[in-house]
């Protein structure tokens, strides 16, 4: 089955979350699966610095009155999958992030440069191809590549059929409206059946009612979206087409996240030998600058610093369990006031707390490894993975009940338990969660346990990646 996965980014090329992880490990997953899997992404700066052999295979034009662009290929680093570049500088190459510039703010031209990337997969899924392979199945990830089904819906040459990821439904890829001309759709697809969305053109409202089938990074999530609390004003659509959702959980790279072979500990361990997990820990202390004491719980956050997060719900928690003889390292950015409390709270408690307000995939292995409990009181989660990381390191977590959390985590209650759940997202619902966490910590045998059954978890993308293709074979 030839199937063309479309992505806004892929690691180790270009990261902003989660989406990225997902698209370089997924489509490695379903090659090792016996498919002709090809990858589509942008041609920022970081993605043509980073592959090499780049060839052109085609040159064209996307949209009349544009300059021409060109399709490069490539292979990913290490996987060896097989990679289109759509190379078109004007709207790529440029310093600063793939959605937004130096001071935060999005670019202006997004729906441009995203409308291009989406008409770019269509044609690939088309009879029109501009490259002797034509996609089968056209997946989609997030608002960025929406349009590509709409665009398949449209054009009478279509060959593929589209599936629509949805990674998080918080974010649309709204625009106005004058951009229909522009993206080259018809005037009649701006209707509530169709790409129109609140009086704005909606790039995942688009890929929503056009794909085929709809897949969400979790089976909890895909339910919770169809409700009026988490649907964000997409629910009735999807309710509509309860029949096409479906959920597939995500999974992670066993082969980078493993505590046996991982490149940035200096301590590696496994389930068979832990004790090198307490020297990891005592690097860590060291590092950022804590107490180095062996029995002291310490507690991890890697996240983006935000209030979907849950971490405001934390940091009223914190005092409480600091004063009580806690650790806590955090590595993350994201909202001004959440990144201001924390670091407050690092002056407050000097040598136990330790606040780290940028990306560090390096420090992001080290932190998982070194802490001994992972906080992730996330409000609404449509997957998450550094739960499964937590999991696998040896580190449980502490989650709330909502999606992907819900399907990946068991609390320590049950046999088969692997982390800590809580169900109300309150700051004292949080605080029992985590006092119960330190509780077990504290039991070694009872500790140990947990651990244990995190570590034996299957969370790669073995299972999940033979769901998408069953999924695939029942569209194609």
């Amino acid at each position: 089955m030839k199937i063309l996965f479309v992505t806004s980014e892929v690691h180790p090329l270009i990261k902003t979350g989660g989406l990225a992880d997902v698209s370089g490990s997924l489509p490695a997953a379903l090659q090792a699966l016996g498919q002709d899997v090809r990858l589509l992404i942008p041609g920022y700066i970081q993605v043509l610095d980073k592959l090499e052999s780049k060839r052109t295979v085609a040159s064209f034009s996307v949209f009349p009155g544009q300059p021409e662009v060109k399709l490069l290929s490539a292979k990913m680093p290490e996987t060896e999958v097989p990679v289109y570049i759509l190379d078109a500088p004007q709207y790529f190459c440029r310093v600063a992030g793939p959605y937004q510039y130096e001071l935060g703010g999005d670019w202006p031209d997004n729906a441009m440069r995203f409308g291009m990337l989406s008409k770019v997969a269509a044609l690939l899924g088309s009879k029109a191809s501009p490259v002797n392979w034509r996609a089968d199945i056209v997946h989609c990830n997030d608002w960025q590549s929406g349009l590509a089904p709409a665009y398949l819906h449209m054009t009478e040459s279509a060959h593929a059929k589209s599936v629509m990821t949805v990674h998080n439904i918080a974010f649309q890829g709204n625009f106005d409206r004058d951009w229909l001309a522009p993206l080259d759709l018809p005037p009649s697809c701006f209707d509530m059946h169709g790409v129109e969305f609140h009086g704005y053109l909606s790039f995942l409202k688009a890929g929503l009612h056009y794909a085929d089938r709809i897949v969400t990074v979790s089976p909890t999530y895909a339910h919770e979206i169809q409700t009026t609390e988490m649907g964000y004003g997409l629910q009735g659509l999807l309710t509509v087409r309860n029949g096409d959702v479906s959920g597939i959980l995500n999974g992670i790279d066993e082969s980078e996240w493993d505590p046996a072979t991982d490149i940035h500990l200096t301590a590696r361990y496994g389930l068979g030998d832990l004790a090198p997990k307490a020297e990891g820990k005592r690097a860590l202390q060291q590092r950022l600058g804590l107490e180095v004491k062996e029995r002291v719980p310490l507690l991890g956050v890697v996240s983006r610093l935000t209030y979907q997060k849950g971490l405001d719900m934390l940091l009223e928690c914190l005092p409480k369990l600091l004063d009580g003889g806690a650790q806590l390292a955090v590595l993350g950015s994201g909202e001004a006031d959440l990144e201001k409390r924390f670091e407050q709270l690092a002056l407050r408690y000097p040598g136990r707390v330790s606040v780290t307000v940028r990306f560090d995939e390096g420090l992001s292995h080290q932190i998982m490894a070194g802490t001994d409990i992972f906080l992730m009181p996330s409000r609404f989660e449509p997957c998450g993975l550094n739960q499964m990381y937590g999991m696998r390191y040896g580190t449980p977590p502490v989650v709330r009940r909502t999606g992907g959390l819900a399907d990946s985590v068991s609390d320590a209650s049950l046999p088969d338990g692997t982390g800590f759940v809580f169900d109300e997202p309150t700051p004292a619902a949080l605080y029992r969660t985590i006092v119960a966490s330190i509780d077990c910590y504290r039991d070694i045998p009872a500790f140990r346990r947990v651990q244990s059954n995190g570590m034996k978890r299957d969370v790669g993308w073995r299972v999940s990646a033979q769901k998408y293709l069953e999924l695939y074979r029942k569209i194609e």
